[in-house]
């Protein structure tokens, strides 16, 4: 069984940024609880206000699933889908090298 390994990156309105932030921090709390979660961590653009991207590590493809109907993951997106400037973008794949 292969880890597989997620980036999804955000693009926030700049007047939701301390918002924002919030959300995120309640989502990341929640899912490092997950069983299956390996790594979960919030990185913020440094050149780019308001972008922010997720680094995930989830031990398989099936406990990925199952954090995509958590509580937590689908009211985090209901309540950031307002303060986005457009959809996140989601990559998932395995470790090549």
């Amino acid at each position: 069984m292969k880890n597989l390994s997620i980036v999804a990156l955000f693009r926030f309105k700049e007047n939701h940024l301390m918002e924002a932030v919030e959300l995120f921090r309640k989502l990341v709390v929640e899912t490092r609880k997950e069983e299956g979660c390996l790594q979960y961590d919030l990185v913020e653009d440094y050149e780019n206000k308001g972008v922010f991207f997720i680094t995930e590590l989830w031990k398989s493809v099936e406990h990925h699933h199952q954090h995509n109907g958590t509580d937590h993951l689908m009211n985090f997106r209901l309540q950031a889908t307002p303060m986005l400037e457009k959809s996140a973008e989601v990559y998932k794949g395995y470790k090549t090298f």
